[in-house]
């Protein structure tokens, strides 16, 4: 078995990133590759292909990788990174390099957040394996925690864990950094290590923070929603309740839901859309309507009023939105 393929989330962070690579480094270590190669994708429109073929100067690297074997008598490797930025001329190419690659002399990893181009998923499907990485959750950065602290001989009390999720919330790279840090002083690590040393907020799929409005768990969503703001816009915040509330008005009016995806233009086999069709009962029409009177609202005001009311703006509508949705 040559070829490989890791699939992560389309929104993979750091932490899945991390897992990500961390299996790709196992296959190629099972495989007897010493010395492999990587390749970044760059992002589609960024660069063009270089002359005389159909790819570009980035990817190149990967057709000596799979063209000729390694000097020493071992086997070649390849690590192709964000493989969903691959052009369609590029994916030809690669897939013709690997029907006539000698599977014994090279093996090629594919990573991919979210979509592995078809092509390739059916020629690693035929002839390797393709595994996928789910999101990291805080129970998932938990369970981190409890096998860091005994691999690693560190004394983390409860109140320590839930300060590690507080300020880093799935990323597992970022507090694995952080206790390497606090681990070269002492072996006991408290909440007031990281609370003392450490104010960054976790980076997390925005969805975390809609299932907490939808779930109508206010103090969660306001936290989460701190975070939010530490790093994104706000405005990407109300473009996506907008697109929340306006399928869950169509899922309650829908008569099935073949009709409820067709009319969103949602893909039937996403747990999300699911998700919204099961909930479709749970607000009601003068809950939705008020929704989306008030995220009007708040859309007018961060664009005509200064920042300093734009938090307490979103903060407001937040609860609101708890209140609404869950009914």
């Amino acid at each position: 078995m040559a070829w490989y393929a890791i699939v992560g989330p389309r929104e993979a962070g750091a932490t899945e990133r991390d897992q990500m690579f961390a299996r790709a480094s196992a296959i190629l270590e099972s495989e007897g590759v010493e010395d492999p190669q990587r390749v970044d994708v760059p992002a589609k429109g960024t660069a063009a292909a270089t002359e005389g073929t159909a790819l570009r100067e980035a990817v190149h690297a990967i057709v000596p990788a799979l063209q000729s074997g390694s000097l020493f008598g071992g086997k070649t490797g390849v690590v192709i990174v964000d493989t969903q930025q691959l052009l369609k001329a590029e994916v030809d190419a690669i897939t013709e390099m690997l029907k006539n690659a000698d599977e014994d002399q090279a093996v090629a990893v594919f990573l991919a957040a979210g979509t592995l181009p078809a092509a390739i998923k059916k020629l690693v499907a035929t002839s390797g394996k393709v595994t996928s990485v789910k999101t990291a959750t805080e129970r998932d950065a938990a369970l981190w925690i409890t096998d860091y602290a005994k691999s690693n001989g560190l004394r983390i009390d409860q109140a320590a864990r839930s300060a590690l999720i507080q300020t880093f919330g799935s990323n597992t790279s970022q507090m694995k950094n952080a206790l390497e840090q606090i681990a070269v002083g002492s072996s006991t690590v408290t909440a007031d290590d990281i609370e003392d040393r450490f104010t960054n907020r976790p980076d997390e799929p925005l969805w975390f923070l809609g299932d907490a409005i939808m779930a109508g768990d206010q103090g969660q969503a306001l936290r989460r929603l701190g975070d939010f703001l530490h790093h994104q816009h706000p405005l990407i915040f109300l473009s996506y309740l907008e697109g929340e509330v306006r399928k869950r008005s169509l899922a309650s009016v829908a008569p099935d839901y073949d009709t409820f995806t067709t009319w969103a233009k949602a893909n039937p086999n996403s747990y999300a859309t699911k998700k919204i069709w099961e909930a479709r009962t749970r607000a009601n029409a003068g809950a939705l309507s008020q929704a989306v009177g008030a995220i009007s609202r708040a859309d007018l005001t961060l664009k005509t009023m200064p920042e300093a009311t734009h938090r307490v703006t979103l903060e407001r509508l937040t609860v609101a939105m708890c209140r609404w949705m869950s009914r």
